[in-house]
């Protein structure tokens, strides 16, 4: 699975403070990071940066770039017009992060990735939010992959992201984007996918962060998901990710598929993963306790 390190980003205290005061040392340092921990695209998250973008998302790019030039980049900012002034930066194809479906993002947005050639992430945020169940989200994927398609640009350029939500919040929805995930090569054939996977750890206590990421990353890996964006500190997962430790993987499939292990015969570690799956599943009732019981 491909992994888009998420932590170039604007509400880091040190990144944000080195975006505002256009330092490079400290992008520069979690750019080669980054590079070291094995992600495959490096996120450039800018936030909203309604004030200078235009100017900002460039200056990222080349200060990026002037360390890393072999990881292509993710431009992550709601600001169009600094999506556009960083595109004609970028020495590698980059992907657009994001584009919702809503055609006044859309009609906006999708001519810039025609004409740049990039690839971008479709965004399953509809005029209403978040879509509520799967055929939601098929809907919504059918309508943007439609627009760009008449556009000139192919499924494969395409990355869908269905929204991952926080676990203690909106639990059935973990569902939902798995049976949508599932979905996907059958409404989009070629098409690629995507999440903002700690977005299911948004909530729970920090140490129980990396389990629900790993564990629903495998779950969704299973359902044919192609990337994540992801913590590049998070080195198990990074293990999980590059098909080094199969036992996990191959615990998560057979209880997704219905099989329960017999616990008591589990290493602590497994048991935690199992006891993981079984609360994304909806099977045992979510606490910040559930690793305990």
């Amino acid at each position: 699975m491909l992994l888009i390190g998420e932590s170039l980003n604007v509400i880091s205290k040190k990144i944000g403070k080195a975006f505002k005061e256009r330092d490079p040392k400290p992008i520069q340092e979690e750019a080669l990071f980054q590079k070291e921990k094995g992600m495959d695209y490096i996120d450039i998250n800018l936030g909203p940066a309604k004030k200078d973008g235009h100017e900002l998302m460039p200056w990222v790019v080349e200060v990026v770039q002037e360390v890393v030039s072999d990881i292509p980049l993710v431009l992550d900012t709601s600001n169009i017009d600094a999506i556009e002034a960083a595109l004609k930066v970028c020495k590698l194809p980059p992907l657009i992060n994001s584009i919702m479906c809503r055609p006044e993002r859309y009609e906006k947005m999708i001519p810039l990735a025609a004409k740049y050639n990039a690839d971008f992430i479709a965004l399953m945020w509809g005029p209403d939010g978040l879509p509520r169940d799967e055929n939601e989200r098929a809907a919504l994927c059918v309508e943007l992959l439609y627009a760009a398609n008449e556009a000139g640009i192919p499924n494969e350029k395409i990355w869908v992201d269905g929204i991952v939500t926080p676990v203690n919040i909106q639990q059935p929805q973990l569902i939902s984007l798995m049976e949508f995930q599932g979905m996907i090569e059958d409404i989009a054939p070629g098409a690629k996918s995507t999440c903002g996977l700690s977005n299911i750890s948004n909530g729970p206590p920090v140490h129980l962060r990396p389990i629900l990421n790993q564990t629903y990353m495998v779950m969704l890996q299973k359902k044919g998901m192609y990337s994540v964006i992801s913590d590049p500190l998070d080195e198990k997962l990074t293990e999980i990710a590059k098909g080094k430790r199969q036992d996990i993987v191959d615990l998560i499939y057979s209880i997704v598929d219905g099989n329960e292990p017999d616990v008591s015969g589990l290493s602590k570690e497994m048991q935690d993963y199992a006891k993981t799956t079984n609360v994304i599943l909806g099977k045992t009732l979510y606490s910040d306790s559930w690793l305990e019981v």
